[in-house]
């Protein structure tokens, strides 16, 4: 998504229900979710054990990106709720590619992918508390 979109957005963020969020902070949360669900699903086709994972995983990071995408509606619970729920599937995604992540380059990816995804839905949620 190009700045412009994002400046465009700003707007919206900064309604009554949410506090006013930084668009940088939400934008590298939508590119590492962007990035997360693409190396899980190019994991999940190695159709090892982690398969279910990585395709929930990649799921999960495909509702996070969309749900930042259409700020208005959305409350700091139903927020935080769903950086939980995505900050959980890619620790679970991530355990489970760890576990070949010696044997596998894709997973490896894969697990790096994961906590990348973890740390930028973390700053989100330290962005939005900040902002309380």
């Amino acid at each position: 998504m190009d700045a412009r979109m994002m400046e465009a957005m700003a707007g919206e963020m900064s309604m009554a229900e949410m506090p006013a969020m930084d668009a940088a902070v939400m934008q590298a949360c939508m590119d590492a979710c962007a990035a997360c669900e693409q190396a899980c699903t190019v994991c999940s086709m190695q159709m090892m054990d982690c398969a279910p994972s990585c395709m929930n995983c990649a799921d999960m990071c495909n509702t996070m990106m969309r749900a930042m995408l259409r700020m208005p509606g959305m409350t700091p619970a139903s927020m935080m709720a769903m950086l939980d729920a995505c900050i959980a599937m890619c620790q679970t995604c991530m355990d489970m590619c760890m576990m070949h992540a010696d044997d596998s380059a894709v997973c490896a990816m894969c697990a790096d992918s994961c906590r990348a995804c973890m740390d930028a839905c973390m700053a989100v949620k330290d962005a939005m508390m900040a902002a309380a």
